[in-house]
């Protein structure tokens, strides 16, 4: 999978991201991330790509010819590998959808994602008409620039594409890949500052053990993210059930027990 970051700032997402677990997808070429910065692409001697607005305000806006310049060249790139690629264009705004594990998903699917990244008071708006598929943000409060947000969203899709973890099922039982919380978890030693790990965690009964970790993963979401709660219940009634709240509700009190 192939990222590639329009941005003001290249060595501070290609520094940011060549660690860890994204280091080692991109060492079996799994995934390829490239920076390009946007000042490579202005035309004139001092490599300005910033200017007043029109209608007056305050701050400077980014133009809209060193973009498209620089979206061109990392088309052509793709193109060349890809003829028939049509790359998805994320523009990282506070303005956007925002950012999920479902988005996640759904931009996993894609074997190209450039992201533009904004500083000042934003983008001439011409640009963005002209080549931006999605506008995202990560959440409702306002950075310096975009890059940490990009940053954000390739390491979240990264991890999805098969192979960049060394677990791949730790990519399907975190928080939010069915709705809910993740439940909490335990290592050793079995005792530490007089608390103890949760017993049935240590009986080898693997069925108790999904029904425990299922219950507090419902307890947790119903306390930290309500309405992450009641959208899972009305998703899944089937687990709400007098017949299966009983049948869990067995099964705990001879966990308990």
């Amino acid at each position: 999978m192939h990222f590639y970051v329009m941005t003001l700032f290249p060595d501070m997402v290609l520094s940011g991201l060549r660690t860890s677990i994204l280091a080692r997808g991109m060492d079996k070429e799994l995934i390829h991330v490239e920076a390009y910065n946007i000042r490579d692409y202005a035309d004139n001697k001092h490599n300005k790509v910033d200017d007043y607005t029109y209608g007056g305000g305050a701050g400077m806006l980014m133009q809209a010819q060193p973009i498209y310049s620089c979206y061109q060249a990392i088309l052509k790139v793709i193109k060349e590998r890809e003829p028939d690629a049509n790359p998805r264009v994320v523009y990282v705004t506070p303005q956007g959808s925002v950012f999920s594990q479902g988005m996640a998903r759904d931009f996993a699917k894609d074997d190209n994602i450039i992201f533009l990244c904004g500083h000042y008071e934003g983008i001439d708006e011409r640009v963005l008409e002209e080549i931006v598929t999605d506008y995202v943000s990560i959440g409702d409060y306002v950075l310096t620039g975009g890059e940490l947000p990009a940053m954000v969203m390739i390491d979240a899709v990264a991890r999805l594409v098969p192979g960049v973890l060394n677990n791949e099922e730790s990519a399907e039982t975190e928080s939010f890949d069915d709705g809910l919380l993740e439940y909490p978890q335990y290592s050793r030693p079995e005792v530490w500052m007089e608390k103890r790990v949760p017993p049935v965690l240590l009986s080898g009964n693997h069925q108790n053990v999904d029904v425990w970790r299922f219950q507090k993963s419902l307890e947790r979401t119903k306390e930290r993210r309500p309405e992450l709660y009641d959208k899972y219940v009305e998703e899944h009634p089937e687990q709400f059930t007098p017949k299966a709240i009983k049948k869990r509700n067995r099964i705990l009190d001879k966990i308990e027990d």
